[in-house]
């Protein structure tokens, strides 16, 4: 008995391992459904969909329809304009009876009041360039021989002492952000090499989509861009493509100088 219990003991670690391989190893298929308006049941066409999973995007057509590179269990994101966010998870029903209509749920905005205040206008073009507001808060440094160039925020000393400390020591000041999310940094490369990806991030400011691309947190993004010397001006205006661009080249010249060390 006692030597069918030491048996059956030595086999759990085995099943569970084999469990978590034939997760991994799930054939991937191509993948259709549809997406319609929840309230109206009408198609819905130009949603983006990503396959948070396999890194792949694409966009559905007049008749509400896409097919994407799935597996079972793998997430796909749904992002349209005016619409909520959605994440579904692709099952064996949905590849077995096919016919899948994904419903997206509009949003409900409150609009709030807006003051409009006045510039004083000349009429003459260049007069008026001139007056207009210019934001002064992004400026770049680069030292001859270095093929890249930092924004430090200002024209001040400290900024300019910021900038060198992250040329001189730059692997250390990167190697806690970096060095512990190599899965999510490995993502990047293929992110950029998928064209609806792209479209999609660069009609994007909020980060929703690339938080969940990355699955990191947008605190996460703003501390390895600081840390990038990228201003705070870039941080909040750019949109997500030129935050995930950031973020590449930043990892890239990490993944150089931490070589070399």
């Amino acid at each position: 008995m006692r030597r069918l219990l030491l048996i059956l003991l030595s086999l759990i670690p085995l099943l569970g391992f084999s469990q978590v391989e034939d997760e991994q190893n799930q054939e991937v298929k191509e993948f259709t459904a549809t997406v319609i308006n929840a309230q109206t049941e009408f198609p819905l066409e130009s949603v983006h969909v990503v396959n948070l999973n396999q890194v792949k995007g694409t966009i559905t057509n007049q008749n509400g329809k896409f097919t994407i590179p799935a597996a079972v269990n793998d997430t796909l994101y749904f992002s349209y304009l005016g619409f909520k966010t959605q994440k579904v998870r692709v099952t064996n029903d949905m590849f077995r009876f096919g016919n899948t209509e994904i419903a997206l749920t509009e949003l409900a905005y409150a609009l709030e009041e807006v003051v409009v205040r006045p510039y004083q206008l000349t009429g003459y073009l260049e007069i008026d360039v001139k007056n207009l507001p210019v934001n002064n808060n992004a400026y770049q440094y680069s030292i001859s021989g270095l093929n890249t160039s930092y924004e430090a925020g200002s024209k001040s000393p400290s900024a300019v002492t910021k900038v060198l400390g992250a040329i001189l020591n730059p692997a250390d000041l990167l190697r806690n952000l970096f060095g512990k999310k190599p899965r999510q940094m490995r993502k990047l490369r293929q992110i950029k090499e998928d064209d609806n990806i792209r479209d999609l991030l660069a009609s994007k400011f909020d980060r929703e989509t690339l938080t969940e691309l990355l699955q990191l947190e947008k605190v996460d993004i703003e501390d390895i861009l600081n840390n990038c010397n990228y201003s705070k001006s870039f941080i909040k205006t750019a949109n997500d493509l030129q935050i995930l661009d950031a973020i590449s080249s930043c990892y890239e010249e990490y993944k150089v100088l931490n070589r070399n060390q």
